[in-house]
């Protein structure tokens, strides 16, 4: 028996040994790649300011709560934004498939789950911290947020959408031999969910058929989350949107950790 615990410890150290591991490399990778940083927030940024100052501009579309068009707009480029970087995380094992990294981090005597779990983290880690600093950058062009609590709060359904579409880019990338066929499958994926994610209009007035696509999309759940942490407003119950993200999450990342163990390298 005490064998038997001393070696369900030493497994289990190793594990979180390698997500940990995973996980600083993506760091430090985000971390040298400025150009990365800056590219990442300039186009949320130019979306934000442009949109809401068309819209200020030509709608005046005013929410129920008294909130400005740009800070309704603001949590969906926020969510945009994660959406990107999440899916993108995926790129990063086409990359380590094609200078021989990944052959030697597979060969080694641990999970293939707990490898694409260290690189999950590390991706979502980059895209929340994109996520919190457009945030911040956001506020301080004037956008309205409800509290200061809604923003901390704000930072956890950014892990949940993160999670999800990281997963989903790690299960695409296990199966995926070249960077022009991912770029075009996240082209394909990405503009589809964000558009009818409701990041840049509200849901309660569309068509029927359209609001069923609407639904159907995990983003939206995202979107209508950080709506309710930084400006105090859904259309989608926050339990309900809160229960989708976990779901979709988890869904996700077992999917990315099974795919992963099947790929070939």
């Amino acid at each position: 028996m005490t064998s038997r615990i001393s070696g369900f410890k030493q497994n289990t150290l190793t594990s979180m040994n390698t997500v940990y591991t995973m996980w600083l490399r993506e760091m430090i990778r985000f971390r040298r790649s400025k150009s990365r940083i800056i590219g990442s927030l300039a186009t949320p940024l130019f979306f934000l300011v442009i949109l809401g100052t068309a819209f200020n501009s030509s709608f005046q579309m005013k929410s129920g709560t008294g909130q400005t068009d740009i800070s309704f707009l603001a949590p969906g480029i926020i969510g945009m934004s994660i959406l990107f970087s999440s899916l993108m995380g995926g790129v990063s094992i086409i990359w380590d498939r094609e200078f021989g990294f990944l052959k030697e981090i597979l060969i080694a005597p641990v999970s293939r789950f707990f490898v694409a779990l260290g690189k999950a983290l590390g991706g979502v880690t980059t895209a929340m911290i994109q996520g919190t600093l457009l945030m911040l950058i956001a506020f301080a062009l004037g956008v309205e947020y409800q509290s200061y609590p809604g923003m901390l709060a704000s930072i956890g359904v950014m892990l949940l959408i993160g999670l999800g579409f990281i997963g989903l880019g790690i299960a695409l990338a296990s199966h995926i031999e070249s960077h022009e066929g991912f770029q075009m499958i996240m082209t394909f994926i990405t503009m589809p969910v964000l558009l009818l994610s409701g990041a840049f209009f509200r849901i309660g007035d569309l068509p029927s058929w359209m609001k069923t696509l609407v639904y159907l999309d995990p983003l939206t759940y995202g979107i209508m989350a950080l709506r309710f942490t930084l400006i105090g407003e859904t259309e989608i119950p926050i339990n309900i949107c809160i229960a989708v993200l976990v779901l979709f999450a988890a869904t996700t990342i077992g999917l990315g950790g099974y795919m992963f163990g099947k790929a070939k390298v």
